[in-house]
């Protein structure tokens, strides 16, 4: 038994699943890993490298070999979050781009990097006290979770999200490109044949489509404790 739970949240892009697990790990004094940081760094590393990001070949050994030499770090900064780096370099804002982000889900199709990054993934929570956010946390990286969350919202809502995110970073992008890409991102995570997007049988399914972010962390903390208290 571990003394304290494994907390998945596990949804579509633009859910807020970044922000709420943020939320949520320092209302419980938990353990914050951004599993999708993880997905964006190797996509990074690959474009830094010229290496496409379909050869599933060469992003397999590039996957193997970054974890291998501990390329990839995280530093707490404060309450707001995690600095993510590569080889010591701070990638953290740059792994958030439009473009990363398509390309982290093309290379996490690759059984390969999945395999690579597994167990990197489970060595950061399996003592419990953590919470976990991706697309396959509660099926495949801790099936065994106590705690299982599958927070997901309308996809127009999911691009406003992340249209006005990027408008305020400065970007030039529209509400209707951003909701394509939203819908690509949603059809390549969900009928990719390695790991696909898919709520675990025993997850608790939040919409948070009209409940603001601070809302739903507070519900999901809630329930949590009370799962914790429950033993």
């Amino acid at each position: 038994m571990r003394s304290s739970p494994i907390v998945t949240i596990d949804g579509p892009a633009g859910a807020g699943k970044s922000t709420i697990a943020r939320l949520l790990a320092n209302a419980l004094g938990y353990v914050l890993v951004d599993t999708g940081a993880i997905y964006r760094a190797v996509a990074l590393a690959a474009r830094e490298s010229g290496i496409d990001w379909n050869d599933a070949e060469q992003m397999g050994s590039l996957a193997a070999s970054l974890v291998a030499r501990s390329a990839i770090s995280f530093e707490r900064v404060d309450s707001t979050g995690l600095r993510v780096l590569i080889e010591s370099k701070d990638v953290s804002e740059v792994i958030r781009s439009p473009e990363i982000a398509r390309g982290a889900s093309l290379v996490s199709a690759h059984a390969g990097v999945r395999d690579a990054l597994l167990e990197m993934q489970r060595r950061t929570g399996r003592d419990g006290g953590v919470v976990l956010e991706g697309r396959d946390i509660g099926t495949v990286v801790f099936p065994d979770a106590e705690v299982k969350f599958f927070l997901t919202a309308r996809p127009e809502v999911r691009a406003r999200r992340r249209f006005d995110e990027l408008k305020s970073k400065g970007a030039a992008v529209s509400y209707e490109e951003t909701l394509r890409e939203v819908s690509l991102r949603d059809k390549q995570d969900t009928m990719r044949a390695v790991a696909p997007l898919r709520q675990a049988a025993d997850a608790i399914v939040v919409d948070d489509s009209d409940s603001s972010i601070e809302e739903t962390a507070a519900l999901m903390t809630a329930h949590v404790r009370s799962r914790s208290a429950l033993g």
